[in-house]
């Protein structure tokens, strides 16, 4: 601040050189600039007051100092040409100007500097502000995760070793391993597979790209634990269909909705009844789906053959088509789940319920032993093996042809000979898969139940059938799945 000042009385000294003698007055003037506490009438000037206010907030921000900055230099160039003007009474020479002009622009040059500093701090507070947001919401975001991976972790435990206050296995507990089915004997050779330790992470990648909402098979905990096939399916079966022998075996006994795979016994049911498949059959209100609200490309209004309803039910899990089909089963919708309970039981499917011919209720339930027994007993209908392992249909809905695809990728790749099968998913069921093969030279039938993620059942198959294959080269022993 003083060298401000001392350019001022420079500039001051050089207009009293250059112009004529000037008066005592003058000379007044010219000192009272030089003073730092000069007062006039006995009150400050104004250069005095802005550099008393510039003092006092030498601790504050650079903007403070930039304004008294400003205002001082506004000021000893006003009182400077007040005092030419009253010495002389005539404008600055041109030496004058030329010397006000340079000091002029080097205040400038600091403001300009000062306004750069100003920015770059701003700047760097932006950042900074910026990077402690991103800071503290990738902290929430891990808390959040933890919190809902410790959810996962109780909702997954509770059901498997729920204990009172004195660490003994509650009523809860005891009931439901009273309810629980008898596992399958382990073969006779079968790999002795370790339980993954229980984690929290464990659980929560497990549940990784599906809904909120668990599955029976996860609030059961049957993901809990590794296998040596490290499936993604908490249940899976792989059985001769000629000599019944198990090969692979993962909580086969558990008892978990079925999803769509429901559609193979509605199928089944309806060729049986040997109803016309030519009948013209129309889709009515009745037929949407109330239960899960889905989709379908069949309006209501739609008409098509009984045969093009099997179609899309049992190749492109047509859910509309499905109910169409229950709904005229002699008798009516009733007598349809009616008939399929009837055939569950002459299979000996004793784990197995219907309460509709869709999938779409969790309430349709049964289990992978039960399941290869259907599955055996659908291949012997021609019409069941064509339908299921069509690749695709063009259908006629009114004036235009509407293409219909397989749910099951697996039919058009040329690594697999698929006789029949079927998909499911509903949230409470997980990803569902179940099909006759030919693998490893034996025909085989395969089950997979509640798969956690969207394409796991068809890598858990890939995944059954490369070890079949090498298992068949090296003569390994079948494989008892079994997390403890």
């Amino acid at each position: 601040m003083h060298k401000i000042f001392s350019v001022a009385v420079a500039v001051g000294c050089l207009a009293l050189t250059l112009a004529a003698p000037v008066s005592s007055q003058a000379r007044s003037h010219a000192q009272a600039l030089s003073k730092p506490h000069a007062e006039k009438n006995g009150k400050p000037v104004a250069a005095t007051k802005v550099v008393a206010k510039a003092a006092s907030a030498k601790a504050g921000t650079k903007a403070s100092a930039k304004a008294a900055d400003k205002a001082s230099h506004k000021t000893a160039a006003g009182q400077l040409g007040k005092t030419a003007h009253a010495a002389h009474a005539k404008p600055p020479t041109r030496a004058e100007q030329l010397l006000a002009a340079k000091a002029a622009r080097k205040g400038g040059a600091r403001d300009r500097a000062a306004d750069d500093d100003d920015e770059d701090d701003a700047d760097n507070d932006r950042q900074a502000s910026r990077r402690g947001s991103a800071a503290r919401h990738a902290s929430r975001g891990v808390q959040r995760e933890a919190r809902r991976a410790t959810a996962l972790a109780s909702a997954a435990e509770s059901p498997i070793r729920p204990r009172d206050a004195r660490g003994q296995p509650s009523a809860a507990a005891l009931a439901l391993a009273a309810r629980a089915p008898a596992p399958l004997p382990a073969p006779a050779r079968s790999a002795s597979v370790a339980a993954a330790p229980f984690t929290a992470a464990a659980v929560a990648s497990a549940h990784a790209g599906e809904s909120s909402r668990l599955s029976f098979g996860q609030q059961q905990g049957l993901h809990i634990g590794a296998d040596a096939l490290e499936l993604k399916s908490s249940v899976a079966l792989v059985v001769d269909q000629d000599t019944n022998e198990v090969l692979v075996s993962k909580n086969a006994g558990a008892v978990l909705p079925i999803a769509s795979i429901t559609k193979l016994m509605t199928g089944m049911v309806v060729i049986e009844a040997r109803q016309p498949l030519d009948e013209v059959l129309t889709i009515t209100q009745d037929d949407v789906d109330t239960e899960k609200n889905s989709s379908s490309r069949l309006k209501v209004g739609s008409q098509l053959t009984r045969a093009d309803m099997l179609h899309l039910a049992l190749m492109s899990s047509e859910n509309r088509a499905a109910h169409a089909l229950g709904r005229n089963y002699p008798g009516g919708l009733d007598a349809a789940v009616a008939a399929m309970n009837r055939r569950a039981a002459s299979l000996g499917m004793r784990e197995t319920r219907y309460v509709e011919p869709t999938g779409l209720s969790s309430a349709n339930q049964s289990s992978a032993r039960d399941l290869a027994l259907l599955v055996k007993e659908a291949l012997h209908l021609p019409l069941m093996r064509e339908l299921t392992t069509s690749p695709e249909a063009q259908v006629a809905l009114g004036d235009r042809l509407v293409q219909f695809h397989n749910t099951n990728r697996l039919v058009s790749n040329p690594n697999w000979a698929i006789g029949l099968q079927k998909t499911g998913y509903i949230s409470e069921a997980g990803r569902c898969l179940v099909m006759q093969a030919q693998l490893a030279g034996r025909k085989l039938i395969m089950v997979l139940l509640d798969s956690a993620g969207k394409y796991s059942r068809l890598g858990d198959a890939e995944r059954i059938r490369k070890w079949l294959d090498q298992a068949t080269a090296d003569a390994v022993a079948p494989l008892g799945l079994r997390p403890s």
